[in-house]
């Protein structure tokens, strides 16, 4: 107890709170108060307990004022990300919440969409590409990523990254990624596609600044104009897009090479199974992936959309009906869902 208040830890304010002699005030273990003599403290197991005593509750801390489970979660998931490297325990997630572990993993995953298994592995996956893109040899990246041994990154890391480490460090390097661009209805437009599909669609402002964004993410890959690699399906596969937000044509069904973590996947597929016309709200989404209170982490997952059109985020709306937030600007999402709504408009009079 007195190691956690002289560290203001967190994991702890749901175990106990102390009380400061001198000032009769009880605190939670994280109060960022001044410290105290640890002579001149006492604990306490609950708020009831330190009323009894004659102490008064802290207005820094507030520790009367029980955390909501999402509060909770929030700082399990911090905890998790400090020590993602580590093997985490489900019995120390939940101890750090003061809830049993069944409890505690159900929680959890009612509010991130995911288990705390699942928020780790994601964690490690982010921080193994980290490590990889600054140059680590890729055996100590997956230790320090926190796998601990090769064998599992090709596990669960592989599915999250999307490719082996060793081609990840690379950059693509190895990959051919074809491209093209073309000024559409809401503006540049680029498309890129590896041999398994289209993996790259954005709106930007330029040619160039598209092309930056592609790079960034396959800093070491080569990346081909489809006109000068002679990218006829590429370039047919675009064209096709253009027509569809032209109105001229149904959205093409085309090949896509997804990359995320496994929520983000579920996301973007339900979003490819909205149909034209319709809008649902964040919620929605989350209800229909089974993940009914992860509407943030939904929100989230459409921000990281790759492929604009293709997985319509677009048609995913605020609670309260608002336009909401799109990774490509507010204006173009409004322009989709007006040229959407005029064309269900036009075909029910047809």
């Amino acid at each position: 107890m007195l190691r956690a208040v002289a560290t203001r830890d967190k994991a702890y304010d749901s175990l106990f709170l102390y009380g400061v002699k001198t000032t009769r005030i009880f605190c939670r273990p994280s109060c960022p108060s001044r410290a105290a003599n640890p002579e001149n403290l006492r604990f306490f197991g609950d708020v009831v307990e330190a009323r009894a005593a004659g102490y008064r509750a802290c207005r820094r801390c507030r520790p009367e004022e029980r955390p909501s489970d999402t509060q909770k979660m929030q700082e399990v998931a911090r905890l998790i990300e400090q020590h993602a490297e580590e093997t985490l325990p489900l019995s120390r997630l939940a101890a750090s919440a003061g809830l049993s572990a069944t409890h505690m993993q159900k929680v959890f995953k009612s509010v991130f969409g995911v288990s705390p298994k699942v928020y780790q592995q994601g964690l490690r996956a982010r921080r193994l590409k980290e490590l990889l893109r600054e140059g680590d040899e890729v055996t100590g990246a997956i230790y320090e990523a926190g796998y601990g041994s090769p064998s599992r990154v090709y596990g669960e890391g592989l599915r999250d990254i999307g490719m082996t480490p060793s081609a990840y460090r690379k950059g693509g390097a190895g990959e051919t990624i074809n491209y093209a661009c073309r000024h559409c209805t809401l503006g540049p437009l680029m498309m890129a596609a590896t041999n398994r599909g289209v993996c790259f669609v954005m709106f930007g402002e330029s040619e160039a600044s598209l092309l930056d964004a592609l790079a960034a993410e396959f800093p070491k890959a080569r990346l081909q104009k489809s006109a000068e690699a002679n990218g006829e399906q590429l370039g047919r596969w675009i064209d096709a897009l253009d027509e569809h937000l032209a109105r001229r044509g149904p959205r093409p069904d085309l090949p896509l090479d997804l990359r995320g973590t496994a929520f983000q996947l579920l996301v973007w597929r339900f979003l490819i199974g909205i149909p034209e016309g319709n809008v649902v709200s964040y919620a929605d989404v989350a209800a229909g992936i089974g993940k009914p209170k992860a509407h943030r982490a939904v929100a989230s997952a459409c921000a990281a959309n790759r492929v604009a059109v293709l997985a319509p985020c677009h048609r995913v709306l605020r609670g309260d009906g608002g336009v909401g937030g799109y990774r490509w600007g507010v204006d173009r999402k409004r322009a989709l869902l007006d040229m959407e709504r005029a064309h269900m408009s036009e075909a029910r009079k047809r």
